[in-house]
């Protein structure tokens, strides 16, 4: 009897109800709100869902994500080894290819003004930048904080892992991510703020047909030419150019498909999952992951607004020939940012269709929050 008293009381100390802390529990609650907004409101499922279940395993069961040092039994767990591959910058660099086999850069080719507008929306990287300072962060953690302001999550996660900053890359890139979520709630505002009905109003020119050699040189040049100024973006617009190239040169059908679809959506169940376990109760319920969350609204928002104003000037210097809501596409949210655009200039004049133009300056956010995490990594003697 004693045997069995004493097995049956080992089985109960073994469930997790004995071994939780109040911050895994409200961990596991903010799980179930990524799951709800995921799969019942639909804000990117394709990212939010795997991170919330991260979340929800890493604070029921921590030793998930113990590291071969921390183990008693020389074995790390399960999504320890898939965020070793966040840490070591493949998951993201691979994102990137995909996004590059998935994405149309024509419409940035027809109009290269649109590089401008996707510069102008990195101004909120640099803003988050010297203000995670002033909150007291190193300048390696201020940089790798400042990247959510581009909305882009796999170059958050690169800049984080190469500048040394694991201790804070969950919540940085939960917040990159939540962001890129909420990119159909956050920016609409900020667009009407900053436009009149009559800019919002505005249709633009059909954009000129882009030959497909334009096409097959664009990667290569892109590459060569930021690749020689800024080597350590390499891994970003470098994949980013190849699995463009592998869509634009229409020899290697097999290996665009295999990027933009099967490998992508590995990767993409990796790369979430290993974020979302990175946010156990200890790592994320602290004053620096607010802090975090709150730089990363206010870059993002910074980044967003500098976009349209920009619109507003190229609207004006060129007679009124630019709708400015494009100028919001500049973050580096692909497609959702352009498809945003759209959607408020659409409820504007419903005959209006922007989608096409603001995909130039959404493409080249992508391109310039990787110059971006390149330039940090080259102040800070990083390879």
């Amino acid at each position: 009897m004693d045997y069995i008293m004493t097995t049956l009381d080992n089985l109960v100390h073994q469930t997790a109800f004995f071994n939780l802390t109040v911050g895994n529990y409200v961990m596991i609650v903010v799980a179930c709100v990524f799951l709800y907004l995921a799969i019942a409101k639909g804000f990117e499922p394709l990212l939010l869902t795997p991170i919330a279940f991260g979340m929800l395993l890493v604070n029921i069961y921590p030793d998930i994500m113990i590291s071969i040092e921390e183990s008693t039994t020389g074995a790390g767990g399960l999504l320890y080894y898939f965020y070793l591959l966040d840490e070591w910058a493949i998951l993201p660099s691979l994102i990137f290819m995909g996004v590059g086999a998935m994405t149309d850069f024509g419409p940035l080719i027809a109009n290269p003004k649109s590089f401008l507008l996707g510069a102008a929306a990195q101004f909120g990287i640099f803003m988050a930048y010297f203000g995670a300072i002033w909150m007291g962060f190193n300048d390696k953690a201020a940089a790798a904080i400042s990247i959510i302001g581009g909305a882009d999550g796999p170059t958050s996660i690169f800049l984080a892992g190469k500048l040394s900053q694991t201790a804070i890359l969950g919540p940085i890139a939960v917040a990159a991510y939540s962001y890129m979520s909420l990119v159909p709630i956050i920016q609409p505002p900020i667009m009407r703020l900053f436009t009149t009905k009559e800019e919002r109003q505005i249709k633009m020119a059909q954009l000129r047909p882009v030959s497909k050699l334009e096409k097959i040189l664009f990667p290569i040049i892109v590459t060569i030419v930021v690749c020689m100024i800024l080597p350590t973006t390499a891994p970003l617009v470098g994949m980013l150019m190849l699995g463009n190239l592998f869509r634009e040169s229409g020899v290697v059908r097999q290996l665009q498909e295999t990027a933009s679809n099967a490998l992508m959506y590995i990767v993409v169940i990796l790369l979430g999952t290993s974020v979302g376990a990175t946010t156990s109760a200890e790592a994320f319920l602290n004053l620096d992951t607010l802090k975090i969350v709150a730089l990363g609204l206010i870059a993002f928002a910074f980044g967003t607004a500098a976009g349209v104003l920009f619109g507003k000037l190229m609207c004006k210097l060129t007679g009124g020939k630019v709708n400015p809501l494009i100028g919001s596409a500049g973050v580096s949210a692909v497609p959702m940012a352009a498809r945003v655009s759209q959607k408020v200039g659409a409820e504007e004049d419903p005959t209006n269709f922007l989608l096409m133009h603001a995909m130039g300056p959404n493409v080249a956010g992508v391109i310039g929050t990787a110059v971006a995490a390149g330039t940090f990594m080259a102040i800070f003697g990083v390879f």
